[in-house]
């Protein structure tokens, strides 16, 4: 067995306080994500995981990045019928989290998701480079394949096929929204004494803010 205990680090290149924070965690998230890009260091600021109950029972998260966010939440595009989400249609309850290491930064969003409207979803494709709406179109996500070709091939097709023509939203292609129900923001600090806040949405729609124990 592969021991590595002796990965070590300490935390120590911010604090995160209760006195400094504002009341609705997207405000927060807003300053922390562009603090991240405008520190540098990290290829894609906007890389999340996102956790999802699937169609067996087991949880599964995988990478995808963040497209917008604002008051309402945040908003990814994906592929309706892969994986994630047929989960997403059984069991909408799904989980957020950005690591941003070079910040020593955590941040985790339990959410309800639902799919964006055609127009949000429209005005996203249309804004793709061409190779990313044709692969969207060629790829059938999350199924079996016979081999790499049968990708490369069926491309191929597609650019022939559309080399004169607008290429247009697949109607199963589209955003999801996450509205987040709790976010918490974890901070590095030394001898593992983390600093971790919660923000609860409560029946009112204000945000409890909590301390948690590192």
């Amino acid at each position: 067995m592969e021991d590595l205990g002796n990965y070590r680090k300490s935390y120590e290149k911010s604090a995160l306080m209760e006195t400094h924070i504002p009341e609705d965690p997207i405000n927060l998230f807003h300053k922390w994500f562009y603090e991240t890009e405008e520190f540098g260091g990290v290829d894609e600021v906007n890389a999340m995981m996102v956790s999802t109950i699937g169609l067996d029972g087991f949880p599964k998260s995988r990478v995808v990045l963040l497209k917008k966010f604002n008051e309402e939440g945040f908003i990814f595009f994906t592929n309706y019928n892969s994986e994630k989400g047929k989960a997403l249609t059984q069991n909408p309850k799904v989980c957020l989290s950005f690591f941003w290491p070079i910040m020593e930064r955590q941040v985790i969003i339990k959410g309800i998701a639902e799919k964006t409207s055609d127009l949000i979803s429209d005005n996203y494709f249309d804004s793709r480079p061409l190779g990313s709406k044709l692969g969207a179109i060629v790829s059938p996500q999350s199924e079996v394949i016979p081999n790499r070709d049968f990708l490369e091939e069926n491309l191929k097709k597609l650019e022939t096929e559309y080399q004169h023509k607008e290429i247009q939203r697949p109607k199963h292609w589209g955003g999801y929204l996450v509205r987040p129900i709790e976010v918490e923001f974890w901070q590095g600090r030394p001898n593992r004494l983390h600093d971790r806040i919660r923000y609860q949405l409560q029946e009112d729609f204000c945000w409890k803010i909590e301390r948690l124990s590192s």
